[in-house]
């Protein structure tokens, strides 16, 4: 949130003209905090609730709020969807790889192996990598960081709230009593430095693109910018066709 408001803030966005979306997470509180008209939606349909907001006014900035149970699970289909439509919204995801607030279930986010309260002998299914699953289904800008990067999280904020199109930024985020302390993980500080020690800059590797494998306790978390297109929005093309339409 104080990575939001500082870019928020640095932009000077118009408050009177935002409307935050959210589904059903420990991320979808977030909006609750905002001075700003917000929807909060069943779960995992806050992506759908978020294109139609854009088509009916356009003039609108959506920003959606989720988190890796939400957008990647029963909202996964919308997900994918969106960044193909390059519907015009922003996306934060917050990736905590675990159901952190419904009693610690299995995600499709949670890695190999891992341990949660749905798979006691460990994970056995491979997670998605969401920003490369973004990226592939077309969305204009993709980011992802972990909450040790802040400085790079505001960037990567006020690039995304800024772009036309579909644009996402994932936060990778430690939930110490839902995942942590289930894969003896430590206390919060010891998972904070967990993540310093498994990430890895995009620019440090040949290539970001992880094989799901890898996607595990023992494995690395790339990071970085990923893309960033100009294609057009799936608002800006269907108001093209629109005095086409009158025409006829």
């Amino acid at each position: 949130m104080n990575c939001f408001y500082r870019a928020f803030s640095e932009l000077n966005l118009d408050q009177d003209r935002v409307v935050f979306v959210s589904g059903v997470g420990c991320s979808s509180r977030v909006p609750g905090y905002i001075r700003a008209d917000s929807i909060h939606t069943t779960h995992g349909r806050a992506l759908a609730v978020a294109t139609g907001i854009n088509l009916a006014n356009p003039d609108l900035k959506v920003i959606v709020f989720t988190g890796d149970g939400d957008l990647g699970a029963i909202g996964g289909n919308h997900f994918i969807n969106a960044s193909r439509r390059n519907a015009e919204m922003t996306v934060f995801c917050i990736n905590n790889n675990i159901y952190g607030m419904t009693g610690g279930q299995a995600s499709t986010t949670t890695p190999y192996n891992a341990l949660s309260s749905t798979t006691p002998y460990g994970n056995k299914e491979y997670p998605f990598d969401l920003a490369e699953l973004a990226v592939t289904a077309g969305a204009n800008f993709v980011a992802r960081w972990t909450v040790r990067n802040v400085k790079e999280i505001i960037g990567s904020m006020k690039k995304a709230l800024t772009k036309k199109g579909f644009s996402f930024v994932e936060i990778v985020s430690p939930c110490p009593t839902g995942f942590g302390r289930r894969n003896k993980m430590g206390d919060p500080k010891q998972m904070y430095e967990w993540l310093k020690i498994k990430t890895v800059r995009r620019e440090k590797t040949k290539s970001w693109d992880i094989d799901p494998v890898d996607l595990n306790i023992e494995g690395q978390i790339t990071v970085g910018e990923f893309v960033e297109r100009n294609r057009p929005s799936l608002a800006e093309i269907l108001r093209s066709v629109k005095p086409n339409i009158a025409q006829t």
